[in-house]
């Protein structure tokens, strides 16, 4: 397939009541409106292609935007490639899961999601903070940089409630990330938790909450889940 009949599949399947959906999450024209479950489909079908990622993250339609992160080959994504897509990425669900993805998969997770923390652009940071997230939840602790991980979490302390809006989410879902998938860690992060208290961030129309880091670490320990690593993060 090519991203012009994938436009045209994705486009049968989009709904206005979804758009509005999307819309109040950031989204904006051209978009279709499909569900993740109707991606899910298509994704299964195509399973991995990188030309096709590339050139349906460059239509600028959010849902194939959303749709090339779940079909790219992670292995064969350059650096080039995720920098671009983080500089296009114009909103959050692209950038701090789309792009997160896509690069937390990749060869360049580590370099990039620290080089993304320290930009001054709000999405960017908070990108890579995002990929931070997922490479704890990826990757075997071995391969963990675990003395910049504590000087992450250190950082979360002592700056979150100075950060902007979407940086301050994304520190907050390290905080659970770290805590939930690297037991050397679990402790600091819940007293990291509830140290900063109840963070702020303005969700705009929509109803998604900000957890509470210690209570959900908490509850990931509670039902036994703690330290288990997943295969992916996309979804």
């Amino acid at each position: 397939m090519n991203a012009e009949e994938v436009l045209r599949e994705l486009e049968a399947l989009g709904s206005e009541s979804y758009r509005k959906v999307l819309r109040n999450h950031g989204a904006r024209d051209p978009l279709f409106g499909v569900k993740i479950s109707e991606l899910q489909k298509i994704r299964k079908r195509i399973k991995r292609d990188y030309q096709l990622a590339l050139d349906l993250y460059a239509t600028g339609n959010y849902d194939a935007m959303y749709l090339a992160g779940l079909i790219a080959d992670d292995a064969k994504m350059t650096k080039r490639d995720l920098q671009r897509w983080v500089a296009e990425a114009y909103c959050d669900g692209i950038a701090e899961y789309t792009v997160a993805w896509v690069a937390a998969e990749s060869r360049y997770g580590s370099e990039l999601a620290l080089e993304w923390i320290d930009s001054q652009d709000e999405r960017t940071a908070a990108a890579g903070w995002a990929t931070m997230s997922a490479l704890v939840s990826l990757r075997d602790d071995a391969h963990l940089d675990m003395p910049r991980l504590a000087e992450l979490l250190r950082r979360v302390r002592s700056t979150i409630h100075e950060q902007p809006n979407r940086v301050r989410y994304q520190m907050n879902a390290f905080v659970i990330a770290l805590g939930s998938y690297v037991k050397a860690f679990t402790e600091d992060a819940i007293e990291t938790g509830k140290a900063v208290g109840e963070v702020f961030v303005d969700m705009g129309k929509t109803a998604c909450k900000v957890p509470d880091a210690a209570a959900y670490i908490e509850k990931v320990i509670e039902r036994g889940a703690l330290g288990k690593k997943r295969k992916t993060v996309k979804c």
